[in-house]
């Protein structure tokens, strides 16, 4: 009888330990899974933006973005630029290459961001900022992170290889007329 007054307690003990280190890895389990439903539901808002893109539509584009959405771009300085600015520069694109389709090759997604590894693919038929069409097929690489809040893309970070289509464009890399060297 003794034994059993004292192995009851550490048995309820033992349970309670238990049973506390289940309901911790279910609320841990739990955690993950929305994170990982999150983290589907951004990448599915960049695949919609692709798609988006591809339709030239605008409004959704523009839709998919919060109202004070910032675009960031090396060769556009390191000062961010509003959404707005950024869709002068896609529609730019869009003109000079009629035929621009982008290809996306990675897609990845942690927290509240989304990385895409895309190629760009198109034929140089209209002006692009002063260098009129050249008829030459270009292709490029870029990565592009976006942060989402609530659904919406608040801010975008490009790295793309603009130097390597000015020079499918048949563009010369030199130094300026009396530059130091």
């Amino acid at each position: 009888m003794k034994i059993l007054y004292m192995t009851l307690p550490l048995a309820l003990i033992l349970c309670l330990i238990v049973g506390c280190q289940d309901k911790e890895a279910m609320a841990e389990l739990e955690a993950m899974k929305a994170q990982a439903e999150i983290e589907e539901q951004n990448k599915a808002l960049i695949r919609n933006l692709y798609e988006q893109w591809h339709s030239r539509n605008i409004d959704a584009l523009t839709e998919m973005h919060a109202p004070n959405a910032k675009y960031n771009h090396p060769s556009a300085g390191t000062t961010p630029i509003p959404f707005e600015k950024a869709l002068e520069g896609i529609q730019m694109y869009w003109q000079a290459f009629p035929d621009l389709a982008l290809t996306v090759e990675d897609i990845i997604a942690e927290g509240d961001k989304v990385v895409v590894r895309f190629i760009g693919r198109g034929t140089h038929k209209g002006d692009l900022g002063g260098i009129p069409a050249t008829g030459a097929k270009t292709e490029a690489g870029a990565i592009e992170i976006f942060h989402i809040v609530d659904g919406k893309i608040v801010e975008v970070w490009e790295i793309s290889d603009r130097l390597g289509i000015l020079q499918q464009l048949g563009m010369e890399l030199k130094p300026k007329e009396g530059a130091d060297r």
